[in-house]
Parts: C-alpha cells; structure tokens; sequence
C-alpha cells in the first residue's frame, strides 16, 4: 500500500557524480514488489578495500553472517541488495541463498566469491526465492553505469517514502577526492546499527585499517545516534568502499593529518544520510535534535539522549505539539544514568524551561507552543553532573507509524 511522502522529502533526488572504480545498475526482480525497482548490483574495481559495521542483534539474518566473514578480508568486488525480503530466520535456506547470489555475481564478474557482498531488506521469516534474483545477474552486469545512483537507491527501499543519497568531497594531498552514499531506512531504526542499509563509495587510496577505522568512526556520530522507534533490526549494515583510484598516496594510519579533511566529509556525509533516514521515519512530521550536556560521559549523554528519544510519551506529545516539558524530566530519571534533579535544566526551541530542578520564575509557555508547531523542534537538557555530552535525533510519533506497519505485509 502507498503512503503519503514525508513532508521532508526533498524535491529531487541529489545530482550524485560518478566514482572513479564504481559502476551500479538496478532492475525489477519481483522479489516482493510489483512495478519497481527491487534489486542493485554494484560492481568495483581490483583492489578496492572495504570496511563496515553491521547490527549487533543476535537474531541477525544470513546476508549478516555473510558479510561479517567476507569483511575480514578487506577486499570488495561487487554488492548485489534486494528489497522487500529480509532472508531473515530462514535457517540453511536462508545461508544457501547467500551463498548462490554471491556465487552467481562472482562468475559473472570474474572475482572470487568471498569478495561479493550481499545484503537483502524487507520482510524477516519468510524464504527468498534467490532464482529472481541469480535470473536477473546477467542483465545487470550489461548495463552497469558510472552514473545509475538514484535508481539504486530506489532499488533498496521498503517503507521509505523517497530515495537517499548524499555527496562530499575532499582533497588529500592536493588530490581530489569524492565520497557518494545511499542509504534506506524508515522504520526499525534504532543504534547498534540504526530496517536500515547504508553505502559509501569513494575513490580515496585507502588502506584497510584506515577504511574500518573511518567507518566505525563515523557511525558512532550518525547512524549510532538516531532512533525512529527504538527497534534494533535483524539487518542493519553501513559499507565503506574504497577504490584507490584517486592517485594519491596511500593513507596507512587513521592519525594522518593528511586525511583530516577527508574524515570531516565523511562524517558530514554520514549524519547527512542519518538525517534523512529520521525524517523519513514512519509517519514522522517531525525531526527532533535533543542535546544532551553536564553527563558524567558521552555515553552516559548519549544513553539519556535515547532515553528522551525513544520515549512514546516524549514523541507523542511533540506529535500532537504539546509542550508537555515533564515527560522529558520523566525520560532522563528512568535512563539509569546519573543526573541532579536539582540542577536539571530544560529549553525547548531556545527558550529556557527549567533551571536549579523547577520551573524558571515567569516561565510563558506560549514560545514553546509555537515552536512545537514548527517541523524541526530542538531541545537542550543539562543533567548537571560532569562535561559528558552528546546529540541525538529522532523523529516524532504518529498514527501513520501504526498504518504503515499494520500494511507492512499485507
């Protein structure tokens, strides 16, 4: 069933360049949806290297599994995604078809099987037909493009509303560098990877320590720092692809000042991809940034800003654009991480709530109102303790989250 488009969705998709040692194509495999994009192929060149982080979740599906012992490698010729089937709790079945696909990509772009990724999204416990999928390999390596982003973005959607991708650049040693990713995600987000599915291509001469380190890096400050509803999939994966093909030397340690800049665009491409993913959150109206500051540590910070996040009280009045403050002082007690009750202070859109544990003097509802009509609602909580900080973004809490999972499979 169609859902309404966020009322984030950009008008366009961005104009993404090609990278040098990157070729993608999609088509419609049928796997699950009729009349759409469904399956990607993206082919890389000899001596790409690869690093990533996937979910943590113990019931993890076999594209998972896979990944994880093919990433030890460092090396990457090919990622072939399917939507609308997750290959989730599908036992030998589901382990069998993995290896098929990657097997079937690897004969048709002469590469060693262990070098292809596979990733599927959608539906968890029900088998994948991996025919529709093997079938169509051929017809994709055809017609690989340097330029096809915005079709492969639609092609790993499920409940998303609009494709996502994002694009930086730097410069290392005077060179340029070019960093693309596309990611999809809408519901089941949540960190420990936050259904969602993330990939950065670049050109950048990279090594494989340095990728790994870069990505994981650069998880924690986005994709580990949104949440939609608190729900840890089965599936989650962020992939970073290097292709060296940019001529610089090669950087061989994540303290190189020579990368800074580098490090900088990717983090910004990153959070860029996260944001999108909260503000195409099921139903979500609004996009929410809760900084957290006075932690014991940014973990603990972090942990409080999830609190505040993931709490349904929390989203659901600032869905129904009710300044209802207390439920944020509710959200932080209940974290399990230190705070001073009588230190605890509170602005919402910039105006100052509360301060010293209570109501400031005088304190006019009336800007907080106004500003929860708004479309990008902020707040700031200071639990008082220590200098530990973090920011967190999330989105609020509709009827239209019930509606698109309540269609999800039917």
């Amino acid at each position: 069933m169609e859902h309404p488009p966020s009322p984030f969705a950009p008008a366009r998709f961005p104009a993404l360049p090609p990278v040098r040692g990157v070729r993608l194509s999609s088509c419609e495999a049928g796997v699950r949806y009729a009349g759409r994009l469904d399956l990607m192929l993206t082919e890389f060149t000899p001596g790409t290297v690869v690093g990533g982080v996937m979910t943590k979740s113990v019931t993890a599906g076999a594209p998972v599994e896979w990944n994880r012992a093919a990433i030890s490698n460092g090396k990457a010729r090919a990622l072939v995604v399917n939507a609308g089937n997750a290959n989730v709790f599908t036992g030998k079945r589901g382990r069998d078809a993995v290896e098929k696909t990657a097997h079937t990509v690897a004969e048709a772009l002469c590469c060693d099987k262990n070098d292809v990724f596979v990733c599927s999204t959608g539906t968890i416990g029900e088998y994948l037909q991996e025919g529709r999928i093997t079938d169509r390999i051929e017809g994709l390596t055809s017609k690989l493009s340097g330029s096809a982003w915005e079709e492969a973005a639609k092609a790993i959607m499920t409940t998303d509303t609009y494709p996502k991708g994002a694009v930086r650049t730097a410069e290392i040693d005077g060179v340029t560098v070019t960093l693309v990713g596309i990611a999809k995600g809408s519901g089941m987000i949540a960190p420990d990877m936050a259904t969602m599915l993330a990939y950065v291509m670049t050109d950048a001469v990279l090594s494989v320590e340095v990728t790994q380190s870069l990505i994981a890096s650069g998880a924690d400050k986005s994709f580990n720092a949104i949440t939609v509803d608190g729900d840890t999939s089965t599936s989650d994966t962020l992939l970073m692809f290097a292709t060296g093909k940019a001529g610089h030397s090669r950087a061989n340690s994540i303290g190189e000042e020579r990368i800074e800049g580098f490090r900088r665009a990717l983090d910004g491409l990153l959070i860029d991809l996260a944001h999108q993913v909260v503000k195409d959150g099921e139903g979500a109206q609004k996009f929410i940034e809760i900084q957290v500051l006075g932690a014991e540590s940014d973990d603990a910070a972090r942990c409080i800003g999830l609190s505040v996040g993931n709490s349904p009280l929390v989203k659901t009045a600032i869905a129904g654009e009710d300044a209802n403050w207390g439920r944020i002082v509710m959200a932080v007690g209940k974290a399990g991480e230190k705070a001073d009750r009588d230190k605890l202070a509170i602005a919402i859109g910039g105006t100052q709530i509360t301060e010293n544990g209570e109501p400031i003097p005088g304190y006019d509802e009336g800007p907080v109102t106004a500003h929860m009509r708004g479309r990008d609602i902020t707040m700031t909580v200071d639990v008082g303790i220590g200098t530990g900080q973090a920011t967190i973004w999330t989105c609020d809490l509709t009827h239209g989250y019930i509606d698109i999972n309540a269609d999800y499979r039917t």
